[in-house]
This record gives structure tokens, C-alpha cells and sequence, in this order.
């Protein structure tokens, strides 16, 4: 597919469309090829690794999610 770049600026979205579909687009200025749209090799984002910090991280209290009593909140507190 050959364009302008008047008419890749005003359907840019269709053009997008048209390179994931497999299509060669050109942009031309002044008749001269400036610019070929193609298809990025990694289209699909990179999907995240669980267990990468596994043996990395400890928890110094196992209970740190339990609430605290009120001792240890007034200590905690006095502490400010």
C-alpha cells in the first residue's frame, strides 16, 4: 500500500490495522518513499516470571500480619 503523509496522518489507525495484517505500507512525500511501516517482531508483551525473588526475600516476624496488642501498640507509639 502507498500513502501520502496527508493520508497516512488522517488514517493512521487503518494503516496500523493493515501492517498487523500482513500488508506493506509507504508513506510518500512529494511522490519520494520516506518512510515503510512495518510489523514490530515482538508484539506481545512480556509476560512477568513469578518465584524470580524466590530465596531472595525472608521475613524477619512470621506473624506480621497478625494485629498487634495493646502493649505493643503503646510501645510502638511511645517510640514516636
Amino acid at each position: 500500500m502507498k500513502v501520502s503523509v496527508a493520508e497516512a496522518k488522517n488514517t493512521l489507525p487503518k494503516l496500523i490495522k493493515a501492517v498487523e495484517d500482513g500488508e506493506s505500507v509507504t508513506i510518500y512525500r512529494h511522490g519520494t518513499p520516506v518512510v515503510d511501516i512495518v510489523r514490530t517482531t515482538k508484539a506481545d508483551p512480556e509476560k512477568p516470571k513469578f518465584g524470580t525473588l524466590k530465596g531472595k526475600v525472608t521475613a524477619l516476624d512470621p506473624d506480621w500480619w497478625k494485629p498487634m496488642t495493646n502493649d505493643e501498640v503503646e510501645a510502638f507509639l511511645d517510640g514516636r
